[in-house]
């Protein structure tokens, strides 16, 4: 049974948590290692998330020897993988799509069932199958499933119509084996982009990439067991930094890299945040109510629309109006429906919300319809002045690890409690395939 969490919001955060390794980073470079032949992979700072373990059972599941413990993961490839992945794994995650680009490079064939959806909008990998059937290989979709094989991947220049994550990454692992040069343009810079680039070239592989959206790869013959280190989740961090601002209390968010979130602590100080910024380090002080203010979500490094969601919770009460424009995904106001019982004044038109700031925020009891809107909901009931119940909370665990302590940790008032069985929201589905 899933369970829900408990918050007596009202409270200032107080205190220092130090961010995870990025959910985001550790599920390509993961998927990466499928491209090794009788070497390994170790990686550290690897976050104790739902999506890695399920990243980790489909490794094994194609052949993978997979151990983890204590944020260390070691990833053993034999000789001979399965090219043929489980749906009941697949339809989990969206990010399982990573895995078919080295499958591809690597074995010749991959048969992938096609990732579901999610509740934040269509997500189709058809920027993947373009980018992979102009490298060389041939691509089928059979009863909802791709069925791709090649002779051998080719390198040439790709042009993503998007600068898809996904797309990005996975073009970049087939390329590796590729032969002669594949040029990729347009593609995404998110900084986790980097740190599989910088994982790539640790095993072996040829790539030029300096976040200017053009990547190069000379393809190898082979790689070679390497080492990996994961970078902080800027996701994670921004969520508690806008949480101390929410609660207007004072939280330092430790082992960042402040220049992954610029977009954020401008947007914080242009609402009269007061904060503190060192090299890694960000702290968010006491500056009473936020001034209300207007955004649109971008490809890095425009605003993240992984943190749409938790900055509209903390504008719910700044004064004055904010507009916030999704220009990523369609459906990504799931959770203002849940924000508004709790006494908030949002309007959505078309693709914009408008946010009327209120005094305070009531709690209620809210489901989290995907990870990101969870996060906006806990952000939400730590600034209501009484007790929220959260429902879903199997999509936090998605991305954020030991989420309840670290807000311990900060002096709020928050239990995790068994969720009763109510038809209202069992009939919410409690698999949300973002990633």
């Amino acid at each position: 049974m899933d369970s829900k969490m408990r918050i007596n919001g009202g409270k200032p955060l107080m205190g220092t948590v130090e961010a995870q390794g990025a959910k985001n980073a550790s599920l390509p470079v993961m998927a990466a290692a499928l491209l090794l032949k009788n070497s390994s992979l170790r990686i550290s700072r690897v976050p104790n998330l739902l999506d890695v373990n399920t990243m980790a059972d489909l490794l094994r599941s194609l052949g993978a020897r997979v151990l983890f413990s204590d944020h260390e993961m070691f990833i053993s490839i034999p000789d001979e993988i399965s090219w043929e992945t489980p749906s009941d794994l697949v339809r989990k995650m969206r990010a399982s799509s990573l895995v078919l680009g080295p499958l591809l490079a690597r074995c010749g064939r991959a048969i992938m069932p096609l990732p579901g959806g999610c509740s934040i909008g269509s997500r189709p990998i058809d920027l993947h199958l373009k980018g992979l059937t102009k490298m060389g290989a041939t691509i089928e979709l059979v009863h909802g499933a791709v069925h791709a094989h090649t002779k051998g991947l080719s390198g040439g220049r790709i042009y993503l119509d998007f600068p898809s994550v996904g797309a990005t990454e996975n073009l970049m692992m087939a390329a590796v084996f590729a032969k002669g040069e594949t040029v990729l343009e347009n593609t995404a810079r998110e900084p986790e982009i980097l740190n599989l680039v910088e994982t790539l070239r640790s095993m072996g592989a040829i790539i030029e990439a300096d976040g200017t959206g053009v990547i190069r790869i000379q393809g190898v013959d082979s790689l070679h067991s390497a080492e990996s280190r994961i970078i902080p989740d800027r996701i994670e961090a921004c969520t508690y930094i806008l949480a101390g601002a929410a609660t207007n209390g004072e939280v330092t968010v430790t082992g960042v890299i402040p220049n992954h979130i610029d977009s954020l602590l401008a947007k914080l100080e242009e609402a009269g945040a007061q904060m503190t910024v060192t090299h890694d380090e960000v702290t968010i002080h006491p500056s009473g109510r936020l001034k209300g203010v207007s955004l649109k979500t971008l490809p890095y490094p425009g605003f993240p629309t992984d943190l749409q969601p938790q900055i509209m919770a903390s504008l719910c009460i700044a004064q004055g109006t904010s507009v916030i424009q999704e220009s990523v995904f369609q459906s990504r106001f799931l959770h203002v429906s849940e924000l508004n019982k709790m006494g908030a004044k949002i309007d959505i038109q078309g693709n914009t919300a408008i946010v009327s700031g209120v005094d305070r925020l009531t709690g209620a009891d809210v489901v989290a319809t995907d990870l990101r809107a969870g996060a906006a909901l806990v952000i939400s009931g730590l600034a209501a002045g009484d007790s929220t119940y959260i429902y879903h909370l199997g999509h936090i665990r998605r991305g954020y690890e030991d989420m309840e302590e670290k807000l311990k940790s900060l002096g709020a008032d928050v239990e995790i409690l068994p969720a009763e069985i109510d038809g209202t929201r069992e009939s919410q589905s409690s698999v949300c395939r973002e990633s």
